[in-house]
């Protein structure tokens, strides 16, 4: 027998957020670059990503677990300052990796993995992560919707059928960013996500407070 149906959350008026799907991906330092693809290598374009000067790069390298290995992976430029490899559940489940759920950068306390690139092959002792889903916010529009940076919201997506509520869905607020939702493929997925999908900002539980950072 079917529960009853819990009583929907109310929209916040008129906010609709943009949504896209964060495929797997890595991070690196150009030293790390350097020692999968040869000296001196620069990432080239391969399609400029939504967020301000982020872009897919042609490379790709083949990420290697205890228990498999997936090929293809592409890296995200420009280079960063710690090495980051952003998977799926279904992902970390097919290389055997017990990943814990972070937000971009926090990597202490993570699992590791080898990178294989044309060059040469490199061992991470840490840094492989599952992006908790968040949206990137840019200063105005956290200011026109009384959000602040870490704070956690919920969003509802209405997809024909796969309609999904996300809790827990951490804002990032900075004057490099444009107003984004970012889920993982396996969120994607499930709920329907395609061009065009856009999410609803839905107000909070009655008497329980926004987590803030």
């Amino acid at each position: 027998m079917l529960g009853r149906r819990a009583r929907p959350r109310a929209h916040r008026a008129g906010i609709r957020i943009p949504v896209a799907i964060s495929a797997r991906h890595a991070h690196l330092t150009q030293a790390t670059i350097e020692r999968l693809f040869g000296a001196g290598h620069a990432l080239r374009l391969h399609s400029p990503l939504s967020q301000p000067g982020e872009f897919s790069a042609e490379e790709t390298v083949t990420i290697v677990g205890p228990q498999g290995r997936l090929e293809h992976l592409r890296l995200v430029g420009p280079p960063r300052h710690a090495d980051q490899v952003e998977l799926a559940r279904s992902d970390a489940v097919a290389l055997g990796l017990d990943t814990r759920l972070r937000l971009s950068g926090d990597v202490d306390d993570t699992p590791g993995l080898v990178l294989e690139g044309p060059a040469g092959r490199v061992t991470l002792p840490h840094g492989v992560i599952l992006a908790q889903r968040h949206i990137h916010m840019s200063p105005e529009d956290a200011a026109r919707w009384h959000l602040r940076d870490h704070e956690e919201v919920a969003v509802a997506i209405d997809s024909d059928g796969r309609d999904l509520i996300f809790e827990d869905v951490v804002v990032r607020v900075s004057a490099h960013y444009r107003t984004e939702l970012h889920l993982d493929t396996d969120e994607g997925n499930a709920a329907g996500v395609g061009p065009g999908t856009t999410a609803a900002l839905l107000e909070p539980h009655p008497g329980k407070s926004p987590a803030r950072g």
